[in-house]
């Protein structure tokens, strides 16, 4: 799917700008709208469409209420189905068995994210490293898919709501600032704000922890 996604894109000239755009001209109003954002959100990151500009598209669609709800069901919907295709994909592999990747950076990283999955899932996600990324390295690495799920959908909650917010003050993806309202710029500044400061007490409580904190 991601090879015709960027067949298509070559053909057509059509970036991930315009196809976001495209969703939005073409869905709004209609009584099936949702379910047909959701069921796309979904399976974005077979085609490894930007999970930001899903959300966008749904506060554009939707507004900032039904917006977040509809994003927060399908981010983690997509979460479920990278992680899934990545540890069917992967399979037992050594990234999956302790120190199975040596004493390097990978192999630390490996044992990090298996060991202490949920807090390092949960710490990327307030970082705002890439979704898919961070999808796809749990799933190689087999974080157990409970404490996964528990930390994306509270990791991404910050993002999220930040996201959609914007979104729902713009008419146009393409207007950028110059179509913002910045009373919805404010709060989503200030949920970012909070989502690094919960990072940095994260690590700092984990660095004070006397022994592993496994999940």
């Amino acid at each position: 799917m991601v090879v015709v996604w960027f067949g298509y894109q070559r053909s057509t000239d059509v970036g991930a700008v315009d196809a976001a755009q495209g969703l939005v001209d073409t869905v709004r109003g209609a009584w099936w709208s949702l379910p047909v954002f959701v069921g796309l959100y979904t399976i974005r990151p077979l085609v490894l469409f930007p999970a930001t500009l899903m959300s966008l598209a749904g506060g554009m669609l939707f507004g900032p209420i039904v917006g977040i709800v509809a994003v927060i069901i399908g981010s983690n919907a997509s979460a479920v189905v990278a992680y899934g295709m990545a540890r069917m994909v992967a399979g037992d592999n050594r990234l999956a068995h302790p120190s199975g990747a040596g004493d390097g950076f990978v192999g630390r990283w490996a044992d990090r994210l298996r060991e202490r999955g949920f807090v390092t899932v949960l710490t990327m996600r307030l970082l705002l490293l890439p979704y898919d990324l961070v999808h796809y390295s749990a799933g190689v690495v087999r974080v157990p898919l409970r404490s996964f799920m528990a930390a994306t959908a509270l990791g991404s909650l910050p993002a999220t709501l930040s996201v959609v917010t914007a979104g729902a003050s713009v008419e146009r993806i393409a207007d950028g600032p110059s179509g913002l309202d910045w009373r919805m710029v404010g709060a989503a500044a200030v949920l970012l704000l909070g989502s690094l400061t919960l990072t940095v007490w994260i690590r700092r409580r984990e660095t004070a922890s006397p022994g592993p904190l496994r999940s």
